[in-house]
């Protein structure tokens, strides 16, 4: 498994040699985390990291392989023995696996089904986000425990969250899908994630139920800006 060294630095984050600035943007699936993540960090010329494609990343290499995926052991071991690529930068991520880029296949109704199973496995958790804490550079990146697990020590926390129905009717609008099949999918993938996915304590909770997209990021900008000036100057 390879991941960029310097994503920060090559999105253009001014950051000093070794330094890391990290933003975190956690909330359930489709919350809006991963577009709001994306325009913020162009913003602030820092790299875009989707924690969420590793996972899907070892979701699809499972059903690829024809591995169950609640076999927790055996999917270990089908990782360890494939190269998992995640190339981030403000523009987007790429994922490859064995050399071939698998971006594309990683957002589909069958890894959504899925994908929950994957995730709460302990050893894959481990895999992702040791994975994610080898990133240098000044970035920002969402998820679902960024905030409280893998970057505790973050500059600036947010999570992101909006009822089941108006999260089921932005993902139909995606992907041309039912959304009452939608809304009845994310509300049992909200029940599987609740340990995982909840805010950290020192995170800013903005419900972007009744928010357009340019709000919700004006908003998380103006408070990571804050942040990032009060960490300035203690710093």
């Amino acid at each position: 498994m390879n991941t960029s060294a310097d994503p920060g630095a090559a999105a253009g984050g001014k950051t000093a040699a070794g330094a890391r600035t990290v933003i975190t943007i956690d909330g359930p699936a489709a919350s809006g985390k991963s577009s709001v993540a994306q325009a913020l960090a162009r913003q602030l010329g820092f790299a875009y990291v989707s924690s969420g494609l590793l996972y899907r990343a070892a979701t699809l290499v499972a059903m690829s392989a024809g591995c169950d995926e609640a076999d927790e052991r055996a999917l270990l071991a089908l990782l360890a023995r494939r190269d998992v690529v995640l190339e981030p930068s403000a523009l987007g991520n790429h994922v490859s696996v064995g050399g071939k880029d698998v971006t594309a296949e990683l957002h589909t109704d069958a890894v959504d089904t899925r994908v929950s199973t994957v995730a709460k496995h302990h050893g894959v958790r481990e895999w992702v986000n040791e994975r994610l804490r080898e990133l240098g550079g000044s970035f920002v990146i969402d998820g679902r425990d960024m905030g409280t697990v893998v970057f505790p020590d973050a500059a600036a926390k947010f999570y992101l969250t909006a009822d089941p129905l108006i999260r089921a009717r932005r993902r139909a609008n995606e992907r041309h899908s039912d959304v009452g099949a939608i809304a009845a999918e994310l509300e049992r993938r909200d029940a599987r994630d609740e340990l995982q996915s909840a805010p950290a304590h020192d995170a800013t909770v903005i419900d972007t139920g009744g928010m357009s997209l340019a709000e919700v990021v004006e908003r998380v900008r103006h408070d990571a800006l804050l942040a990032l000036a009060d960490a300035a100057v203690a710093g």
